[in-house]
């Protein structure tokens, strides 16, 4: 829960001033035995709350986290979850949703106001799952997304019938793996921010992503931002971020 809610939440007289009390006691972070500290501070600081990464989590760990991150603001959202991971948490938080294209894990608010559009573009269709994760935290964090996916430089008219929804967009994301040359095209065509996400789709020389990385890094079109191979969601926090100056809103 936000400082602010907590405020509202006494001014109205929802809350009394211990319980108040009790849930300030908590911030900035929040220590879960050993292994976690929780930010429970960071969307006040900076507009976001805390993501949890569940690849690589011991069962028990991530379990906690959900928990207490659910109990605090009402939802969760989590990348690079599995199958199995999902179970562990549905079977305690029965809203918990998965998808596996994605490996997105969440609990979330269904009420939601969304804003402004961004774009996310993708050159085929394996590279769906680095796509739909940067989709879906756009969507998670408030923004408005508009999917198009399969318009690669190899049939490079599928990209041109769809340029007037990307020319709505406030910043689009390009998501493509081989040689990676989709963002250099749309960043050619566009007004707004491109952010490139090289993924390891490829054959043996694209070498898991890498040239794919280094075309986005050396491209000849302005205006491009290059984030990590795979890494939608970084792609997605950024574009949110731009999204919001484009829309000027608070997102409170």
């Amino acid at each position: 829960m936000e400082t602010r809610e907590i405020l509202e939440r006494v001014q109205r007289g929802d809350m009394t001033v211990d319980e108040a009390q009790l849930h300030l006691k908590s911030q900035p972070f929040e220590t879960l035995g050993e292994y976690a500290k929780l930010d429970s501070h960071r969307k006040v600081r900076s507009g976001f709350p805390e993501v949890v990464f569940c690849q690589g989590k011991a069962d028990e760990h991530l379990l906690a986290i959900y928990q207490k991150l659910y109990e605090s603001d009402g939802e969760v959202f989590g990348t690079r979850a599995g199958e199995h991971q999902y179970e562990l948490v549905k079977d305690v938080i029965p809203q918990a949703e998965y998808d596996a294209i994605s490996r997105i894990l969440k609990i979330e608010k269904k009420e939601k106001n969304r804003s402004g559009l961004v774009a996310v573009v993708t050159a085929g269709t394996a590279d769906l799952p680095v796509a739909e994760e940067a989709a879906q935290t756009c969507e998670y964090f408030g923004c408005n997304v508009e999917r198009i996916y399969d318009v690669g430089v190899a049939g490079i008219h599928r990209l041109f019938s769809n340029m007037e929804q990307i020319h709505r967009a406030n910043c689009v994301i390009a998501v493509a793996g081989m040689e990676g040359a989709l963002a250099s095209v749309i960043g050619g065509l566009v007004e707004c921010p491109v952010i490139a996400v090289p993924t390891s789709v490829g054959y043996g020389a694209s070498y898991g992503g890498l040239s794919a990385l280094l075309t986005m890094i050396n491209s000849c079109a302005n205006g491009i931002g290059v984030v990590n191979i795979d890494n939608g969601y970084g792609a997605a926090y950024l574009a949110t971020q731009i999204n919001r100056l484009g829309v000027h809103d608070t997102y409170e």
